[in-house]
C-alpha cells in the first residue's frame, strides 16, 4: 500500500497542477484585461465604474432575490419529500431520481420554449377568468414569479443529489422513530432531528442552487427578464472591459461564498464532534 501511495503521488501532483493551471490562467488572463488599459498603464478603473454603473444594482439585487426565493421554495418541497420518500416508499427512488434528474436532459432553450408557450396561450384562453390576474402577476418584471418557478425545476438534480448524498449518511428511520418514541410529532421530527443533521446537506443545495440563479442566462434572457447574468452579457456589447470586471467580481464572491460554506459546515462539525468527546 506505501508503494502505491508513493507511486501516485507524482500523478496527484501533475493532475492539480494541470487543473490549476486550466483554471487559473483564463481568470489571470480576465484580470489583466480588465487591468491593462492601452497607452495608460494598468489601473484599476474597470473595478471602480461597478458600482455606478446603471442597472449594477438593481439587477444584483433581482438575481439574489430569486435566489433565496428559489431556495426556500425548493428546499420545502425537497426535504420533506426526500425524508418521506426514504421513510414510506423506497422503492419509488429510482422514479424520483429520474423526475428530478429531467432538468439535465431537457435543454434549456427546449424548456423557456414551453414556458413561453404557456405564458402566451394564457392571456387568449384565460382572459375572463380570475387566472388572468395570475399570469400577469406572475411576470411582473420586478419580481417575475414564473423565473423562480423556472429555477426551481431546474435546480432539483442539484439539490436531490445533495439531500440523497445527506440521508444516506444518516439513519434516517432510528433517528425519527426515537423522536416519535419521546413524543414528538412529525413536524418537530423533521425539524429538530432530521434538519440538524442535514445542515450540510441543505447548505450544499443551497450554494448550489444560488450559483445556478446568478449564473442562469437563457431563460431569463429569452423571457425578457434582466437578472445579473443578462445584465452582464447586455453590457458586454458596450464596455467590454467592464463586463469582464464584473464577471471577475461575481466569481470571486461566488467563491467566498463556498468558502464561507465550507467553513460554516465544517465548524459545525467539528463543534458536534468535540461536543460527543
Amino acid at each position: 500500500m506505501a508503494r502505491l501511495t508513493a507511486r501516485t503521488r507524482p500523478w496527484r501532483a501533475a493532475i492539480l497542477v494541470c487543473s490549476a493551471v486550466y483554471f487559473l490562467l483564463p481568470l489571470a488572463a480576465s484580470v489583466v484585461f480588465t487591468v491593462d488599459v492601452p497607452g495608460k498603464g494598468p489601473n484599476a478603473d474597470a473595478y471602480q465604474q461597478i458600482f455606478g454603473t446603471a442597472g449594477f444594482v438593481s439587477s444584483l439585487r433581482l438575481s439574489l432575490e430569486l435566489a433565496v426565493a428559489t431556495i426556500a421554495i425548493v428546499l420545502l418541497l425537497m426535504v420533506p419529500a426526500m425524508v418521506a420518500l426514504r421513510l414510506r416508499a423506497p422503492r419509488l427512488r429510482p422514479l424520483v431520481e429520474v423526475v428530478c434528474s429531467l432538468p439535465l436532459v431537457v435543454p434549456p432553450i427546449a424548456f423557456v420554449a414551453g414556458i413561453g408557450t404557456v405564458l402566451r396561450w394564457g392571456p387568449d384562453h384565460l382572459a375572463t377568468t380570475p387566472f388572468f390576474q395570475t399570469f400577469v402577476a406572475i411576470q411582473n418584471p420586478s419580481f417575475p414569479v414564473v423565473l423562480v418557478l423556472a429555477y426551481t425545476v431546474m435546480a432539483l438534480p442539484f439539490v436531490y443529489r445533495a439531500l440523497d448524498a445527506g440521508l444516506r449518511a444518516m439513519d434516517v428511520r432510528t433517528l425519527v422513530e426515537a423522536a416519535r418514541s419521546c413524543g414528538a410529532g412529525w413536524p418537530q421530527a423533521l425539524v429538530r432531528v432530521v434538519l440538524p443533521n442535514l445542515r450540510r446537506s441543505v447548505l450544499n443545495a443551497s450554494f448550489l442552487t444560488l450559483a445556478l440563479v446568478l449564473g442562469e442566462f437563457t431563460v431569463a434572457q429569452l423571457l425578457g427578464f434582466r437578472p445579473f447574468a443578462v445584465w452582464i452579457v447586455s453590457v458586454s456589447g458596450e464596455q467590454a472591459q467592464l463586463s469582464v470586471a464584473v464577471s471577475v467580481l461575481s466569481l470571486l464572491l461566488t467563491w467566498m461564498l463556498l468558502l464561507m460554506l465550507a467553513s460554516f459546515s465544517g465548524g459545525r462539525a467539528a463543534s458536534r464532534t468535540s461536543t460527543k468527546e
